[in-house]
C-alpha cells in the first residue's frame, strides 16, 4: 500500500510538471471577470495557438508525406486517442468520406471507451494499457499503415499501448502531443509537439490542447488527401450532394473549376447523376458520363488524373 502511494504521489508530482496543467498567470481570478473579459482573456490565449502549431510543421509536413504514401498503397491512417483528444480523432476520421469521396476504411479511429465515449466520458479506461492493446489489436495494424495517437499530456496509457502495438506489428506511428519529451513522443516514430503552455481553466486540455490537434488533424487528412489528389486546385471536387445546401455548393464548384455558368452547371451535375467529379470529368474533356465513371474509377478517384485518362481515351 505503501509503494502505491508513492508512485500515485510521483504520478501526481509529474503531471503539474507539464505545462498544460500549470494554472495561468492571464486568467487568475477567471471567476471574478465579467463576460467580455472572460472572452477577451481566452481569445488572447487562442490567438497563441495558431503560434504553437506553426512551430510544428516540418513535422506535420513529414506525417502528411507518411499518410499519403500509406494511403496510396491501400493502408489506412488509423487515430487512437482518449476523452478530448479521442473525439477529435472521430471527427477527423467521420468527416473525410463526405468531404474527400473515399471508403470510410481509409480513415479510423479508435477511442477508449468504444462508441459511447463519443456521447459520455469513459474515462477510467484511459489508464489501462491493456484495453489500448486490445482495442489496437481489433484494428490488425500493419506495414501499410499509420498510427496517429493523440494526447494533450502525451502520458495516457491507452495510447501510449495503443502506439506501441501498432508499432510492433509495422505500422508507422506518429504522437500528435501538447508536451515536449512524452512518453507518447517517445514510443512514436515521429513526434507532433504543439507547446500551447497553460490553459486559461489549469488542466481543461478541451481548450487550447484540443484546438491545436484539431487543427493539425486538419491538417494531416487535408494534405494528405490533396497530395493523393482528391482535391482540385483548392476546390472540395468529390463532394457528392445529399441536400440542397450541398448541391448549390456543387453547382458552385462547376462553375468555378469548369468556367460554366450557373444552368449549364446545374445541367452538368444532372447528367453526372449528381456526382461533382464526374461533372468535373465530363465538362472538362467532353466525355459522356460512363467514360468519367471509369476514368475516375482507374485514376482512384483523382479528378486531375482521371482528366488525363479521359482525354487520352477520347483522342485514340
Amino acid at each position: 500500500m505503501k509503494r502505491r502511494a508513492l508512485n500515485s504521489g510521483g504520478r501526481s508530482a509529474e503531471l503539474r510538471r507539464l505545462s498544460t496543467e500549470k494554472a495561468n498567470s492571464a486568467s487568475i481570478d477567471l471567476d471574478r471577470k465579467s463576460a467580455i473579459e472572460i472572452s477577451r482573456i481566452i481569445n488572447a490565449e487562442d490567438a497563441k495557438v495558431a503560434v504553437a502549431v506553426k512551430r510544428s510543421l516540418p513535422q506535420i509536413a513529414r506525417a502528411i508525406d507518411l499518410i499519403a504514401a500509406a494511403l496510396s498503397q491501400g493502408g489506412r491512417l488509423i487515430y487512437v486517442g482518449t476523452g478530448t483528444s479521442g473525439r477529435i480523432a472521430a471527427l477527423d476520421a467521420v468527416e473525410c468520406p463526405p468531404t474527400f469521396d473515399v471508403a470510410p476504411r481509409m480513415v479510423q479511429f479508435i477511442i477508449a471507451g468504444g462508441p459511447k465515449a463519443l456521447a459520455a466520458a469513459v474515462e477510467a479506461d484511459e489508464d489501462s494499457r491493456k484495453l489500448g492493446r486490445k482495442a489496437m489489436a481489433k484494428k490488425k495494424p500493419a506495414r501499410k499503415d499509420v498510427v496517429v495517437g493523440i494526447a494533450a499530456s502525451g502520458r495516457t496509457p491507452f495510447t501510449i499501448a495503443a502506439i506501441q502495438y501498432a508499432r510492433a506489428h509495422g505500422a508507422t506511428t506518429v504522437a500528435v502531443v501538447c508536451n515536449p519529451k512524452s512518453p507518447l513522443g517517445k514510443a512514436a516514430q515521429l513526434a507532433i509537439v504543439a507547446d500551447v503552455g497553460a490553459e486559461v481553466v489549469a488542466g481543461s486540455t478541451r481548450m487550447k490542447a484540443g484546438t491545436a490537434q484539431k487543427m493539425i488533424l486538419n491538417m494531416l487528412t487535408t494534405g494528405a488527401m490533396t497530395r493523393l489528389g482528391y482535391v482540385y486546385g483548392n476546390l472540395m471536387v468529390n463532394v457528392s450532394p445529399k441536400n440542397r445546401k450541398l448541391i448549390e455548393r456543387g453547382v458552385g464548384i462547376l462553375e468555378k473549376a469548369a468556367g460554366l455558368d450557373h444552368r449549364a452547371a446545374r445541367k452538368f451535375l444532372a447528367a453526372a447523376g449528381g456526382r461533382v467529379s464526374v461533372a468535373m470529368v465530363m465538362a472538362k474533356t467532353g466525355v459522356s458520363r460512363a467514360d468519367a465513371v471509369v476514368a475516375l474509377k482507374r485514376s482512384q478517384g483523382q479528378v486531375r488524373r482521371a482528366m488525363s485518362l479521359a482525354k487520352r481515351g477520347s483522342e485514340s
